[in-house]
């Protein structure tokens, strides 16, 4: 399984260094905020507030639309001759999930080099393990993105996508704490995991290791890569059986 997740994931890199336009395209949302929106939110708040959710934002609509490509390789017949092989059935989706992860790791030295650019003076430590908790949901959220792929009809997919990460990249608190929110939208945020993992980034990033805030961030994030890596283990296994 090592082995076949290693050539997959080998050639998912090739494959995405070839596009590196797609690369740097991925990130230009969360970009364009941080360089059109970040110096008027600086007058009234920090950098360790606003690029933590940019980076949530871009975990979400980068792994997140992670399908796109299995619903073309689907079409294509490339999962139909895939299953012919003698790969793992794991290491199908390991591989793609691992260049996924890469293509995010690229995009998040981006964003914070123009963000420390621009004044984000995060600690390291803080920086660490911070990104090293977004790749872990990355990672998490791809699985889930492949599965939703490989279940729902072809043409469905980016309009569901589409539709669901903007209310929780809203309801995160991407822009503003959502403790600056009326009480029913703050309410209805608690529903929503990926708050929990940005308020932990926050912490991170303002040097607070230690605090229950980053325990219950680091919690969900688990929680979710069991479920998002169980979840798409589970479609790829069937949809190859």
């Amino acid at each position: 399984m090592v082995r076949d997740t290693w050539v997959l994931f080998r050639h998912g890199v090739g494959v995405t260094l070839r596009q590196k336009a797609g690369i740097v395209f991925g990130a230009v949302q969360p970009l364009l905020f941080l360089v059109l929106f970040g110096p008027i939110f600086a007058t009234f708040g920090t950098w360790e507030t606003l690029v933590p959710g940019l980076i949530i934002q871009l975990g979400l609509m980068s792994t997140g639309m992670a399908g796109f490509g299995v619903v073309f390789e689907k079409r294509f017949g490339v999962l139909e001759r895939m299953r012919v092989t003698p790969a793992s059935r794991l290491a199908l989706l390991l591989g793609r999930v691992l260049n996924n992860t890469l293509t995010l790791v690229l995009q998040l030295a981006l964003l914070l080099a123009v963000a420390f650019a621009l004044g984000l003076r995060a600690p390291v430590a803080g920086l660490a393990a911070g990104v090293a908790l977004v790749l872990v949901l990355g990672a998490s959220l791809a699985a889930l993105s492949y599965a939703i792929a490989l279940t729902i009809d072809e043409h469905l997919f980016a309009p569901v996508m589409s539709t669901a990460v903007v209310p929780l990249v809203l309801l995160s608190g991407s822009f503003l704490p959502m403790s600056m929110a009326p009480g029913w939208l703050d309410a209805i945020s608690h529903v929503s995991p990926f708050r929990y993992v940005l308020e932990a980034l926050r912490d991170l990033f303002g040097g607070h290791y230690l605090t229950g805030t980053v325990g219950l961030g680091v919690a969900v994030t688990a929680a979710l890569a069991v479920v998002g890596l169980a979840v798409g283990t589970r479609v790829f296994n069937r949809e190859n059986a």
